[in-house]
Formats: C-alpha cells, structure tokens, sequence
C-alpha cells in the first residue's frame, strides 16, 4: 500500500473522507491532503518537507489553503521504547493570533479522531 492509500485511511479522523492525498516523501518533495467534511465543504491542506530522518523525524511546513498565509512549521518525532512508538508533533506558528486561530478552530478534537485512526491503521500493520 502507498502512502496516500495509507492517508486516506486515517487524516480526515471521523469529520469526512479524504478525497486527495498526495505524498512526495523526500526533501523538498510536497505533500497536499484534501477531505470532504461531513458538512458538504473541502477542506484542504498542503506543504513542503524540509527534513526527514527515517524512522526518527518528519520536518514539514503546513498551510491551510483557506488561510494560505497562516504557515505552520510541523516537527514530527517518533521515539520507540520497549517496542512501543510514541510520537510527538510540535505545531509551530508564525505569530500568536494564527496560533490561537488554529487552537480555538475546534481542530483538537480533529487531531485527536486523526490520530485515534492512525494507532488503529498500525495497529493494522503489526
């Protein structure tokens, strides 16, 4: 399975389905994830990576298309211990009123579906 096919699997938590997933996992390479929310609207995110370090970290900007000039900087970090992975993603905002935009957007309860399907997708795996 590819990574989009993965993607679709888990991004868009229960608020819609994925509807574009697109992955050039390399640095430099750009990503882009687009879902139909379960209200009828697109939602759409893209990026760029800028430092990958297999297994270890992901390094991405991400811009949500309706706000494109609210970058983020995204810092994924996967540790294992005891054979069990946990991951961290530090959300960096290039000021404080985008940041408290992006927290009081309802986008933690979002995340945390997101993430529920992504432990079920590894889960999957193992």
């Amino acid at each position: 399975m590819d990574h989009a096919e993965f993607i679709r699997r888990w991004w868009s938590g229960d608020r819609g389905e994925v509807t574009i997933a697109e992955v050039d996992l390399r640095v430099g390479g750009r990503w882009r994830y687009v879902m139909t929310a379960n209200g009828g609207f697109e939602v759409a995110f893209h990026g760029e990576y800028s430092e990958i370090v297999p297994n270890e970290r992901i390094v991405s900007t991400e811009i949500f298309e309706a706000m494109p000039d609210a970058e983020a900087l995204n810092t994924l970090t996967l540790v294992e211990t005891d054979g069990r992975t946990t991951m961290t993603l530090l959300v960096e905002h290039t000021d404080r009123e985008i940041r408290d935009a992006h927290i009081n957007s309802g986008m933690e309860g979002g995340m945390q579906e997101s993430m529920d399907h992504l432990e079920q997708v590894a889960v999957s795996l193992a």
